[in-house]
């Protein structure tokens, strides 16, 4: 009897900008950034068979309608890193086009089951420039660990001691474009973070230094979805909420609360509240142990 083909099992954490600042703009259009990034303990899964042709299926609460075909980015990653077949079978947990880095993280997601199937090809360096060209956030989602994201994402400084943060999630249920909200950018040219991000800090003190700082795409993704605005105001309505801010491109934003029973309370009441609303608590941090993979 033939051996079972071998099965790889990793998550795909959604990615968090708790900072973005656009710093300025290159001559072929792409945008200089400057930004904290954090990965969350929710997320999508995958799965890897090393059998048959290179192919994908989906499935989860957030799947629907989603391509599974040769331009889903789990499959031209794939096709990057050298890979000649195989079956992924994508869990899809987190909202499409939300600022959190779904679609990336999946991408990611689909190199680390390759790797532990012994199934990518190129190393590191080579692949991480090829993955750059099919989103900004790929680079970053890869280790699934805290980083300053400089450059157009391939500059990344692990900063590994950050303090974990409570938050909630909130997306109003709206698709939004990354390019769109970038052509609605006033100013490209925006001063970065501070030269050096502080690491020797408790959780309120991380807060308070967030505080200083920006999303810079925040404005005028609200100019093209104001429900970006309720979700935000819903968030900061919330007494114990220490701050609110939209992540990335948007449209998801997040809370960030002193407590995880508190996130939960509230991520409870503002489901309730708003049932159409994609809302969930949170761990807020590194999730390198969560990307692992699982092989059977």
């Amino acid at each position: 009897m033939a051996d079972d083909p071998l099965r790889v099992r990793v998550r795909a954490p959604a990615k968090i900008n708790l900072t973005l600042h656009v710093t300025g703009r290159r001559d072929d259009g792409y945008h200089l950034l400057d930004s904290l990034v954090v990965f969350a303990d929710v997320g999508d899964r995958l799965e890897f068979t090393a059998d048959g042709p290179l192919s994908l299926s989906v499935s989860g609460a957030e799947g629907e309608g989603l391509d599974s075909g040769p331009s889903n980015l789990v499959l031209r990653a794939a096709a990057l890193a050298g890979a000649e077949g195989g079956r992924f079978r994508l869990e899809k947990n987190l909202p499409v086009s939300s600022g959190i880095g779904g679609g990336s993280a999946d991408a990611a997601a689909a190199v680390r089951a390759l790797r532990a199937a012994g199934g990518a090809a190129l190393d590191d360096d080579d692949l991480a420039g090829r993955l750059l060209a099919l989103g900004a956030d790929i680079p970053v989602c890869l280790s699934c660990c805290p980083a300053r994201m400089r450059g157009i994402g391939e500059k990344l400084t692990p900063i590994p001691d950050l303090p974990g943060l409570h938050a909630v999630l909130v997306n109003p249920r709206v698709a939004l474009s990354t390019p769109d909200v970038f052509r609605a950018l006033v100013c490209p040219e925006n001063a970065p973070m501070p030269q050096s991000v502080p690491t020797d800090l408790n959780r309120g003190e991380l807060i308070s230094w967030l505080k200083l700082q920006r999303n810079d795409l925040q404005s005028p993704a609200l100019s093209l979805v104001p429900a970006i605005g309720d979700a935000l105001a819903a968030l900061e309505a919330e007494r114990d909420c220490l701050m609110a801010r939209m992540s990335g491109s948007g449209a998801t934003c997040f809370g960030l609360f002193d407590h995880a029973a508190s996130a939960k309370t509230v991520a409870a009441r503002l489901s309730g509240r708003h049932p159409h609303w994609w809302v969930t608590a949170t761990q807020l941090g590194d999730m390198q142990p969560l990307s692992r993979a699982r092989v059977s």
